[in-house]
């Protein structure tokens, strides 16, 4: 058996036998860039359909075609957790969207407070670094990446049965934890590199269904912070358990 050393994510269905063409990008990555030709073997999946080895049959500079071979792993769904975060500068929100990914988030959703300095996002941009992160981690299922939209907004509609983890860099160097809470449905939220304001952490305080925790004794990067609380989450409540 062939080894499959590329793995791509595709949005077309997958199955034994399937027929899977090849878009303009694709096949310039398969074929101009990593070299592959007629016979080698790739891993594709979709989100849906878990991981599949596939056979190149068609190559070419515009396009080409695979077909399905066999399943390699099952789809494997991460906990029900969302990554909710402030826009920072580009290369850094962009790592928090890969790292996110990654580490297992369903749904990554960047929002405005009241100290966000990015008023604008790439959402499409920013989903494909999600896709590129599960293509080069071996995950089976990509996050969505939503628009950004404002908190308060997002809190006004915020779900009865979802525990919100809020990390509050007001708490530095107290011992809050995230304590004996149960898994089930979640969400992280980190703050902007100005934090939150006092009317914005008031709001969440007073929340029903928030969990403040501190993040150790410094105030962590926004980047730094949203690793630090998945990592924390994921080991606590989360498929690393």
């Amino acid at each position: 058996m062939k080894d499959a050393k590329v793995r791509l994510y595709v949005e077309h269905p997958l199955g034994a036998g399937q027929s899977v063409p090849l878009e303009r990008d694709q096949a310039h990555y398969l074929f101009g860039v990593m070299r592959l030709s007629v016979g080698a073997h790739i891993l594709l999946f979709n989100g849906t359909d878990g991981e599949w080895r596939a056979e190149v049959v068609q190559a070419g500079k515009r396009a080409g075609e695979l077909v399905c071979v066999e399943q390699t792993k099952p789809l494997q769904m991460p906990p029900d957790l969302w990554l909710i975060f402030a826009p920072i500068k580009k290369a850094r929100t962009d790592f928090i969207v890969e790292k996110a990914a990654e580490m297992g988030a369903a749904r990554i959703m960047p929002v405005q407070t009241e100290f966000t300095n990015s008023e604008r996002i790439r959402q499409d941009r920013l989903q494909a670094h999600a896709v590129e992160a599960a293509e080069q981690c071996g995950g089976t299922y990509v996050p969505e990446v939503t628009n950004l939209q404002k908190l308060d907004k997002l809190l006004a509609e915020w779900p009865e049965e979802r525990q919100l983890m809020f990390c509050d860099e007001a708490e530095v160097g107290s011992a809050k934890r995230l304590g004996a809470a149960e898994g089930g449905k979640w969400a992280i939220l980190i703050g902007p590199e100005g934090g939150f304001s006092p009317a914005e952490r008031k709001r969440l305080h007073a929340h029903p269904q928030t969990h403040v925790v501190a993040l150790g004794p410094r105030i962590l990067r926004a980047d730094t912070a949203a690793v630090a609380a998945m990592t924390i989450w994921q080991q606590s409540l989360g498929d690393w358990v």
